[in-house]
């Protein structure tokens, strides 16, 4: 039996479909700026908070792994109606947490619900715009810009609005209803095909031949999302404790500014090639995250904000190349297994770093935990550009060396 396609024409569904992808993404980072607010009033310890952080991160990645490929065979609207439903289950916890518990169950939820739909978005963006131009952007552009423009509205909302802790879910949870009416008479773009059951395993691989290239990129995606991690995390508490910036806003601001920033770079950048990102990327996100060090150590508000767009320009960067590497390496073939593998390092990246930050804030002091994390990235980021580099001067010898 085949899903029949809705009788609504597609102009206009595209726009719908792209507004839903940063919809989704806007709901992940939203809990960031009440994270103070949950630790206060909840009374738990900095990695309990990167603990709810990385539950996400765990429910994203399994949902990426084991679901990634389910609209292919099932097709892509009943996959995002079921992302939509469990999306609005998890704003419920949301709105009724009361505890870490449900916190945590909501975020994993959350999670589960964000990794099946951002697979299913996305490939539906490819089917309607074939051409893949206005697709490819969006797609870059559209979680950074999500995760940006959620933690911004959230930290007004907390700030300004009523209900610092309920409000802010209960618009997603009304946002969700015009989504699901939009999935609902969507074209289904991709119909059933069997092997849905065998499409649930998870298939993660380095090919041997593409060791040489993948092996480089790995530790500027490693510091990437580790400091984004940092950020979505522990950077409201940062910018509270650190800087003296109580205002609940500034929660929202410290993490746009970063992926807001990001967001923008991808959009002006998404024309250069991955293979000369690499290097600049890798040294914009060490001199940002040390300027950015530098502003919280000598509490200078500004300085802190202008390193974090330093980092966010190298984010972004850093995102579009390496993304890049592994679109430009991988054959057809390998193409689900080797981005698999991408999201898995991508992920680990930004939950494990914040989890072991979050266990360094209780038993040293968030000063010292954000010292250490700030300059292990730092270090990472700039052995990254070591290893770009390196490998620009070996591919440069093999091309001038004489062939036989």
């Amino acid at each position: 039996m085949t899903v029949k396609a809705s009788p609504v024409p597609r102009r206009g569904v595209f726009t719908a479909v792209a507004a839903i992808f940063v919809l989704f993404l806007a709901a992940s980072s939203a809990p960031s700026p009440i994270y103070v607010i949950y630790q206060q009033q909840w009374h738990f310890t900095a990695w309990v908070l990167t603990v709810v952080f990385a539950l996400y991160v765990v429910g994203l990645l399994g949902s990426l792994l084991v679901l990634g490929a389910l609209s292919d065979h099932l097709g892509r609207r009943p996959v995002l109606a079921a992302a939509i439903a469990l999306e609005m289950v998890a704003l419920v916890l949301f709105l009724t947490a009361g505890d870490v518990v449900v916190l945590s169950a909501a975020r994993v939820l959350q999670g589960i619900a964000t990794g099946a739909a951002t697979t299913a978005l996305s490939a539906a963006l490819v089917d309607l715009e074939p051409s893949r131009g206005r697709a490819g952007i969006v797609t870059s552009v559209a979680p950074l810009s999500g995760l940006a423009l959620g933690a911004l509205g959230s930290g007004a909302l907390v700030e300004f609005g009523p209900a610092p802790t309920r409000l802010i879910y209960f618009l997603l949870l009304g946002a969700m209803v015009p989504a699901m009416v939009v999935v609902a008479r969507m074209p289904e773009t991709s119909l059933r095909r069997p092997g849905a059951v065998a499409s649930l395993r998870p298939r993660v691989a380095m090919p041997t031949h593409l060791r040489a290239e993948i092996v480089p990129v790995v530790p500027a995606m490693i510091a990437t999302w580790a400091l984004a991690g940092m950020y979505l995390s522990l950077g409201p508490s940062v910018a509270a404790e650190l800087l003296g910036l109580h205002n609940h806003l500034i929660g929202g601001v410290v993490v746009t500014l970063l992926a807001g920033t990001g967001a923008i770079a991808i959009a002006l950048l998404r024309s250069r090639s991955a293979s000369s990102l690499l290097a600049p990327a890798s040294a914009l996100l060490g001199l940002g995250t040390l300027i950015s060090l530098a502003g919280v150590v000598g509490e200078i508000a500004w300085l802190a904000g202008a390193g974090t767009v330093v980092a966010g320009v190298g984010f972004g960067a850093s995102t579009l190349a390496t993304f890049g590497t592994f679109a430009r390496i991988a054959r057809p073939h390998e193409r689900s297994a080797v981005f698999a593998l991408a999201n898995v390092i991508n992920y680990l990246g930004n939950s494990v770093p914040a989890v072991l930050g979050g266990i360094a804030v209780t038993a040293l002091g968030l000063m010292t935990a954000t010292k250490i994390y700030a300059v292990a990235i730092a270090v990472i980021t700039f052995a990254a550009l070591a290893l770009r580099l390196n490998q620009m001067r070996t591919q440069h010898r093999s091309a001038l060396a004489p062939r036989n």
